[in-house]
C-alpha cells in the first residue's frame, strides 16, 4: 500500500475549554490535603486519647471485677451456707441417728420422716435425702413426688452414677461434707447436691442433705443480663461447678475428677495463663474473702478474671469480665467530642475551598483555557498576559512550547510517513519469504515420502505389513527401506540424528551410503550392511570440520527375511525387534552403539526361524520415549510389548490405527517430542481371535 506524504492541515478547533475540570480539580485537593492533614493530627490525637481512655476503663473495670465477685460471693454465701446449715442439722438430728441404726423399726421410722418433713419445708428446694451405709437404701422427698417413707431405691456400688455416694463416705474425718453436681438416673433430676456424712461417734452410717435444681441454680446465682459478665463457680480444684453453658459443668465430681475441657483451666490456653490460674487459686484458699485479678484469654476474647474463695461451701466464686463489652464506664461523652470535631473540621475545610478558589484557582483558569486548546492541536490561541509572579512564568513558558511543538509536529508527521512505507515494504517482503520457505518444506517433503518403499512393500508383501510413519515436523529423521530379491527381502527402520530440516537432509545421505552398501556387500547380512554403512559414515565426514553440538549418527534395525529356508537374520544398531505370537513378546536386541557413533559398533547377525503365527516389530525410539501419562513418563517397552499383546489378535492392517490411538490417548497434551515409525511384517495365516489374551 503505497502512502501519500501528508499535507498540512489547518488545526482542528479546540472545543470549549472546561475551566471547572481543573478549577475543581485542584479546589479538591487543597481540601483534601487539608483534610489529610487534620485526620493525621486527629489520629494521633486519638491514639493517645484511646489509650488514655484504655487506662481509664482498665483501672474501672478490675475495680467493676472485684466489687461484682464480692457481691456474687455473698448472694451466694447466704442461701447456700443456709441449706447447708439445715442439712447439717438433720443429719446429725438425734432422732436420724437412732432411725439410722435401726431402719426397720416403724416408730423411729415415723418419728424421722415427721421431722424430716418439718426440715423439707425449709429448705430452698423442699427437699432432702438419705443414704444408709448399711442397706444402701436411698431415701428422698421432694414437691414434685408424693411422699414415701419407703426406699426410692438402692445404691450399686457397681454403678458409676451411684459412686458419689461411696466417694463421699471414703472422706477424711476433717472434710464431713461436700458440694457435687450430680445427675441421679432413678429420679431423673440433675441437682447441687448437699452432702453430709451421717456419724456414730467415728463410724460413717450415711449420707443425708438436700440439692438444688442445677437450672434454677443458674436462674438464681449464675445468670446475669449485664453483657460482657460470665460469673462461674469452680470446686476447690478448679473444676467447673455452675456455668451458664451447662456442657462445661463438671458432674459427679465426688466420685471421679473431672475432665480438662470441665475445669476452667481447659479453658485458658497451655502456659502462663494456667499457670496464674493456679496460682490465683492457691492465693484465694489462702486468704478467703480476698479478690485474685489476672488477665487471661476465655472463649476466645481478651477478658479480666476476678475470683474469691468460699471456705464455707468450698467454691471458687470467678467473675469473667470482657471489658470491650462491659459497661464499665459510661463512654455516651464520647458522642458528643467526636461530633464537635467533625463540624470543626467541616467548617474549617469549607473556609478553605473558599480562600483557595479566589486566591488561586481563578488566575489558573485562563492559563488553563489555552493549555486544553494547545492539547487539542490549536497552537494559535492567545496566551493570558504573563504577570510578574509564578504564573507568569508558566505562561511564558507555555509560549515556548507551542511554538517548539507546532515545529516538532510537522517534521513528526514526514518521518512517520517515511518509516510507514519502510515498514510496508518489509511486510512484504517477509511474507513473500514465508511462503517460499513453505513451499520449499512442502516440496521437501514429498520429495522424502517419495524416497520411501511403501509401493514396493505392498506389492510384495501385500495385507501383511504395515508402516505408522509420524514425522514430528513437516519432514522428519525417520525412515524406512524395503528391497526384495529372489532369495528373499530386507525391511528395516533408521532413525538418523535430528528433526525438520536437518534430520531429512541426514536420511538422504543415510539412504545413499545404505543403497552403496547393499550394493556392495549385498542384503543377506544386515550386520554386514551395519558396518559398512558406519564406514562410509566415517569416511565422508572424516574430512568435515563440524561443531561438536552436531550429532551425525543413527540408529538403525535391519531384518533379512529368507523365505526359501523360512528364517530371518536381525542385527540392529540401538533398535530392537519384537516378535508376538500373541501370547508372549520377545525382544531381540541390536548392538548399543549406533551408526557413526564416537567409537565403532559391533555388529552381528542373530538367525531365528521364520514363524507363520508370528508376527514382527521394527520401531524407532520415537514411539517408546514419547511423554505422556499422569506424570509425563515416556511410552517404555513394558507398555509398548503390552499393546502388542492386547492388539494381537487383529488383522495386521488393523493393528496400525489402532497403535496410534493408544499413543494419542497415552500422549493427551503433551506435544510430539520425536519422529516415530513404526513397522510390522507377519509371513503367514493371520492370528485368529483365540490368540487374544
Amino acid at each position: 500500500m503505497n502512502l501519500e506524504p501528508p499535507s498540512p492541515q489547518s488545526p482542528p478547533s479546540p472545543p470549549s475549554p472546561q475551566s471547572g475540570r481543573w478549577h475543581k480539580g485542584l479546589r479538591a485537593k487543597s481540601v483534601l490535603a487539608l483534610a489529610l492533614a487534620c485526620l493525621l493530627a486527629l489520629m494521633f490525637a486519638g491514639i493517645i486519647g484511646w489509650q488514655i481512655l484504655d487506662g481509664v476503663r482498665n483501672h474501672f473495670g478490675e475495680s467493676f471485677a472485684r466489687n461484682l465477685t464480692l457481691l456474687k460471693r455473698q448472694s451466694i454465701l447466704t442461701p447456700i451456707t443456709c441449706d447447708l446449715a439445715l442439712s447439717r442439722r438433720l443429719a446429725n438430728s438425734a432422732i436420724a441417728l437412732q432411725w439410722l441404726q435401726d431402719e426397720h423399726d416403724a416408730s423411729k421410722k415415723s418419728l424421722f420422716f415427721q421431722e424430716a418433713e418439718g426440715y423439707r419445708k425449709d429448705f430452698r428446694d423442699h427437699s432432702y435425702f438419705f443414704a444408709i451405709a448399711k442397706s444402701r437404701h436411698f431415701y428422698f422427698n421432694d414437691d414434685t413426688k408424693p411422699f414415701s417413707n419407703q426406699p426410692r431405691y438402692t445404691l450399686d456400688a457397681a454403678k458409676s452414677t451411684d459412686g458419689w455416694f461411696d466417694g463421699t463416705l471414703r472422706q477424711t474425718e476433717n472434710n464431713d461434707y461436700n458440694i457435687n453436681v450430680n445427675y441421679d438416673v432413678p429420679l431423673q433430676v440433675t441437682k447441687v447436691w448437699f452432702n453430709i456424712i451421717v456419724r456414730d461417734g467415728k463410724r460413717k452410717i450415711g449420707v443425708a442433705g438436700t440439692g438444688l435444681d442445677l437450672s434454677a441454680f443458674i436462674r438464681d446465682f449464675i445468670a446475669t443480663q449485664e453483657p460482657g459478665v460470665t460469673p462461674i463457680i469452680l470446686g476447690q480444684t478448679g473444676a467447673i461447678q455452675a456455668h451458664r453453658n451447662q456442657r462445661l459443668i463438671a458432674i459427679d465430681m465426688a466420685a471421679s475428677t473431672a475432665r480438662p475441657d470441665q475445669t476452667l483451666a481447659g479453658q485458658l490456653p497451655p502456659g502462663p495463663q494456667q499457670a496464674a490460674l493456679g496460682a490465683a487459686l492457691t492465693q484465694a484458699i489462702a486468704q478467703p474473702g480476698t479478690v485474685s485479678v489476672f488477665q487471661a484469654t476465655l472463649d476466645g476474647k481478651d477478658q479480666l478474671l476476678a475470683l474469691s474463695y468460699i471456705p464455707e461451701l468450698k467454691w471458687h466464686v470467678v467473675t469473667a469480665v470482657d471489658l470491650k463489652a462491659a459497661h464499665v464506664i459510661d463512654q455516651s461523652w464520647l458522642n458528643t467530642v467526636v461530633a464537635a470535631l467533625v463540624v470543626m473540621l467541616g467548617i474549617l475545610l469549607l473556609g478553605f475551598g473558599y480562600a483557595v478558589d479566589h486566591l488561586v484557582l481563578q488566575p489558573i483558569r485562563k492559563l488553563q483555557r489555552s493549555a486544553t486548546a494547545m492539547a487539542h492541536g490549536d497552537f494559535s490561541i492567545a496566551l493570558p498576559v504573563p504577570g510578574g509572579d509564578e504564573l507568569g512564568d508558566l505562561c511564558r513558558a507555555f509560549g515556548i512550547m507551542a511554538t517548539q511543538i507546532r515545529n516538532h509536529t510537522a517534521e513528526l508527521e514526514q518521518k512517520v510517513w517515511a518509516r510507514t512505507q519502510a515498514l510496508e515494504q518489509a511486510s512484504q517482503d517477509i511474507a513473500r519469504a514465508y511462503a517460499q520457505i513453505n513451499h520449499s518444506i512442502d516440496y521437501a517433503s514429498l520429495i522424502q515420502r517419495s524416497m520411501l518403499p511403501t509401493r514396493q512393500m505392498v506389492q510384495q508383501l501385500g495385507h501383511q505389513q504395515f508402516v505408522l510413519w509420524r514425522p514430528r515436523d513437516v519432514v522428519g529423521g525417520d525412515f524406512y527401506i524395503f528391497r526384495s530379491e529372489v532369495q528373499g527381502y530386507l525391511l528395516g527402520v533408521l532413525d538418523c540424528a535430528g528433526h525438520g530440516v536437518a534430520g531429512a537432509l541426514m536420511t538422504m545421505l543415510a539412504k545413499s551410503t545404505l543403497d552403496h552398501a547393499m550394493n556392495q556387500v549385498g542384503i543377506a547380512s544386515p550386520a554386514a550392511l551395519l558396518r559398512h554403512t558406519d564406514s562410509t559414515m566415517r569416511a565422508w565426514l572424516l574430512h568435515d570440520d563440524l561443531p561438536r553440538g552436531i550429532a551425525t549418527n543413527m540408529d538403525a534395525g535391519l531384518a533379512y527375511v529368507d523365505c526359501a529356508k523360512r528364517t530371518l537374520r536381525y542385527s540392529g544398531a540401538k533398535i530392537s525387534l519384537y516378535l508376538c505370537d500373541g501370547q508372549t513378546v520377545q525382544e531381540i536386541k541390536g548392538d548399543r552403539r549406533a551408526i557413526g557413533d564416537r567409537r565403532p559398533g559391533t555388529y552381528a547377525d542373530t538367525d531365528i526361524p521364520l514363524l507363520s503365527d508370528v508376527t514382527y516389530y521394527l520401531t524407532t525410539d520415537g514411539f517408546l520415549d514419547q511423554a505422556g501419562g499422569d506424570l509425563g513418563y515416556g511410552f517404555g517397552n513394558t507398555r509398548f510389548a503390552q499393546m502388542l499383546l492386547d492388539h494381537a489378535y487383529l488383522p495386521i492392517t488393523q493393528q496400525a490405527p489402532m497403535f496410534d490411538r493408544v499413543l494419542d490417548e497415552y500422549r493427551s497434551s503433551y506435544p510430539q517430542r520425536d519422529d516415530i515409525t513404526l513397522l510390522s511384517f507377519r509371513f503367514g495365516p493371520i492370528p485368529t481371535a483365540s490368540a487374544q489374551p
